[in-house]
């Protein structure tokens, strides 16, 4: 049975013809870099605080870093001053990892688990949807807690955090994680989990993302939209995208 991820679904609202080109052709677009090699490396010292694994935070750090970034395709220009200077960004993230989690989620929360993997059936076609999600978190209220780690500079502006091609993500998540594991939604919160590389405090920041019906609907009726369009073949190019596309201009975009 096909699927569609949420990653896809941002491909198609972002061009169709650029979801196509990606996800259909599995022609490589965007191919890495220092910003993606360090959010990897970040993100996986994050799972292993959570789960409370017992770890050397630099060392594991700075190898996964140094992994990640040889691990970038060989045309990846590396700029080697970024990457030593995003080395001391992200050692100084490490100590306030622990210490957010705790702080916001309580002493007592409970891991379920982290990079689970959602493979569930779409209702209303043959489709699955497909995701990862970094952590789930249930607290002592009962609740569960949908977490997403994301790296960045110093934070996220207002725009960025209502953004629905932003927030949809965690709204996907959650609607599938419930049918999958049969939990009524309602007691399912779900959590941006910024890592801030240049701020100079409060580098980890955990905020709440709304996920309500009326956003669930809206997420779930665009996710239909784009199964429908991908499924009957169409494949418009977004003009108003081109500009900031890989693609613009070459051979496989003229």
């Amino acid at each position: 049975m096909p699927h569609i991820s949420y990653s896809e679904l941002k491909n198609w609202v972002q061009c169709p013809f650029y979801h196509k080109l990606v996800n259909i052709q599995k022609i490589k677009g965007f191919k890495g870099n220092e910003y993606t090699a360090f959010g990897t490396a970040i993100h996986n010292v994050c799972e292993k605080k959570l789960l409370k694994e017992q770890i050397n935070d630099e060392e594991f750090f700075v190898s996964n870093f140094s992994d990640s970034i040889a691990a970038l395709d060989s045309d990846v220009v590396v700029d080697i001053g970024l990457v030593d200077k995003m080395v001391g960004q992200g050692k100084a993230i490490l100590p306030e990892i622990e210490d957010a989690l705790i702080a916001y989620f309580g002493p007592d929360y409970e891991v379920m688990s982290t990079e689970e993997r959602l493979m569930v059936p779409i209702d209303e076609v043959q489709y699955n949807f497909k995701g990862f999600i970094d952590a789930v978190i249930k607290t002592s209220d009962g609740k569960y807690h949908i977490v997403d780690w994301k790296s960045c500079s110093w934070g996220w502006d207002m725009k960025k955090r209502t953004d629905p091609m932003v927030t949809y993500q965690l709204t996907l998540y959650k609607k599938y994680y419930a049918i999958k594991h049969n939990i009524n939604p309602d007691i399912i919160e779900t959590h941006f989990a910024l890592l801030k590389r240049t701020s100079k405090k409060g580098r980890v920041e955990i905020f709440r993302v709304s996920s309500g019906n009326r956003k669930t609907n809206n997420a779930s009726n665009l996710l239909m939209k784009a199964i429908k369009n991908i499924s009957n073949g169409k494949h418009i190019k977004n003009k108003l995208s081109c500009r900031r596309c890989e693609f613009y201009k070459t051979e496989h975009c003229p």
